[in-house]
């Protein structure tokens, strides 16, 4: 286990992260009959072979807004090849198998939450890979194991090795950023785990698309063929958690489910550097006797091991950040929307909605469109609600012991001048990073300067938002492409500008800031003369 972690920590160094999400079980029809399952259950028990459209967005828009990011689409293995019932329902609406809806289900939740699907849909083919491909940034197929002799796999045709194998591999032809794992305990051996692992790590060599491996043990539930079955030993799973992370390449992201086990802290220590998906509104449909932890619950496990959590979205930041490859184009900006610089799902607590214009007239401000609909409730800059509390009290012990940012801020505490990708390390700072980052600032602050903190009193003044420049990020500058964006373009007169500093300096300011665009009439004079109108009118202005 000691290997494991070397291996995590310097791939992953101190972060830890989950997927807020919320589950939505599209179908718990199912063609296969596994001896350890409840998630599949028969038409008599169910009001209908699957989830209304009605019932999918109402899900989903409970997830969006308690500040999800995944919507993860759960579903039995192709239930028409099974139940009539599936079949007449997926023809009276107008649907030629499961995958065909699983898919506009998606982009309807994609569309109406900003939710980012999930589709864990089983063995699929290339076809089906590819069409769920334009609306689920990730999809997702347990291996489960390559044993072909399983007694909990007798009656489950989907679960045949092969066809397991032909979809990790189908999706890494297709460039799909793919999640894919290992049952223990269900009658395989050790060896059996081993050989499994290598097949992933196989193709992900060949591919480079395997983004994460879930590493589930076995418990056996009530009403199961394998209900009276012992659980997975503990000291098994840790060795298996630990096996994988020494045998996958490095720089796949290895999870455990931490509902299933009761002291989920130990599975840090194995060698996990993810908590998977965890909902704060729909329960764990496959587990559902094993509810999920607590989000502090999570935090205080990965902070006692001198670990950060951190969300990230269904895609790993790995493959988010480069969407030409692993995204399909339509979905690039969608991903964008929710993740933070580093691909990570952006914690600042709040919703994020899909934004929706209806045309309007221009207002006092300037715009021409209103929004419409939910409105987002995360912050940006520029937003009416608050932004996140990201420092919070000073205590003792802000100091963190491991880690990437522990090592910049030892170095900066020896008089180490810090460099560019040091830098860039104390960007990633999360949660107690963050304090600690602050900690050591405001030390040096008080070195340098002791605790006089000094302002001015200033004025903006902009002169022109006429601007030859086309910067995609701005809201400010007017050209002809630009001429209906907040209102009409201007250009202030000298005497104009001097007014507004004489009337800064009569509110009290000292200082004027002279900011605009890039005007193509003005030239090197233009500055000088705009100075120099300032400073006739008001020679004390800075």
């Amino acid at each position: 286990m000691r290997q494991a972690r070397l291996i995590r920590d310097k791939t992953f160094g101190s972060r830890v992260t989950y997927s807020p999400k919320v589950f939505i079980p599209l179908t718990m029809l199912c063609r296969d009959k596994c001896g350890y399952c409840t998630f599949a259950q028969p038409p008599a028990k169910l009001e209908n072979p699957y989830l209304l459209a009605e019932q999918v967005l109402a899900i989903a828009k409970q997830g969006a807004k308690a500040g999800c990011h995944e919507a993860l689409f759960t579903l039995g293995e192709r239930p028409e090849l099974r139940y009539e019932v599936a079949r007449d329902w997926l023809k009276q609406n107008n649907y030629d198998s499961t995958v065909h809806y699983l898919h506009d289900m998606a982009a309807l939740v994609l569309k109406e939450t900003g939710l980012l699907p999930h589709a864990n849909a089983g063995a699929l083919y290339r076809d089906e890979l590819e069409m769920l491909r334009r609306v689920s940034p990730s999809q997702g197929m347990m291996i489960e194991t390559l044993r072909d002799d399983l007694d909990c796999h007798r009656g489950a045709p989907d679960k045949e090795p092969q066809r397991r194998l032909d979809t990790l591999n189908f999706a890494g032809e297709l460039n799909i950023a793919f999640t894919t794992g290992i049952l223990v305990g269900i009658g395989e051996t050790r060896q059996d785990r081993i050989d499994a692992l290598e097949a992933i790590a196989a193709s992900h060599a060949k591919y480079g698309h395997v983004q994460e491996v879930i590493v589930q043990n076995f418990l056996p539930k009530p009403l199961t063929i394998m209900q009276r079955e012992k659980p997975c030993p503990q000291d098994e799973y840790l060795w298996t958690i630990a096996a994988a992370r020494v045998i996958l390449p490095p720089e796949i992201h290895l999870q455990a489910p931490p509902n299933l086990s009761d002291d989920f802290g130990v599975l840090l220590d194995a060698g996990i550097d993810d908590w998977g998906g965890v909902s704060p509104v729909t329960a764990d449909h496959v587990n559902p006797e094993r509810p999920w932890p607590a989000l502090d619950k999570l935090r205080e496990a990965t902070e006692k091991r001198d670990k950060v959590l951190a969300p990230r979205l269904t895609i790993y930041p790995e493959f988010a950040t480069a969407p030409t490859k692993w995204l399909d184009e339509t979905l690039y900006f969608k991903v964008l929307d929710r993740s933070d610089a580093e691909g990570l799902g952006r914690d600042d607590p709040g919703q994020v909605w899909p934004e929706k214009v209806t045309a309007a007239d221009v207002v006092q401000d300037g715009a021409e469109v209103i929004l419409i609909g939910h409105r987002s409730t995360q912050w940006y800059s520029g937003a009416n609600n608050p932004p996140p509390v990201l420092i919070t009290a000073r205590v003792d012990g802000d100091k963190i012991k491991a880690g990437p940012i522990a090592e910049v801020l030892r170095g900066v505490e020896l008089g180490q001048q810090v460099d560019q990708d040091q830098i860039v390390t104390l960007f990633g700072a999360r949660g107690p990073e963050v304090n600690a980052v602050a900690a050591l600032a405001d030390q040096l602050r008080k070195q340098v300067v002791g605790d006089v903190v000094t302002w001015v009193h200033n004025r903006n003044i902009n002169y022109t938002n006429v601007c030859t420049f086309k910067c995609k990020f701005c809201g400010f500058s007017k050209g002809p492409l630009s001429l209906n964006l907040r209102g009409t373009p201007y250009l202030l007169t000298l005497d104009d500008i001097a007014l507004r500093a004489s009337e800064a300096w009569d509110k009290g300011a000292t200082e004027v800031t002279l900011q605009g665009g890039i005007h193509p009439d003005f030239d090197g004079d233009y500055y000088i003369d705009v100075a120099r109108a300032v400073k006739d009118a008001v020679p004390q202005m800075h």
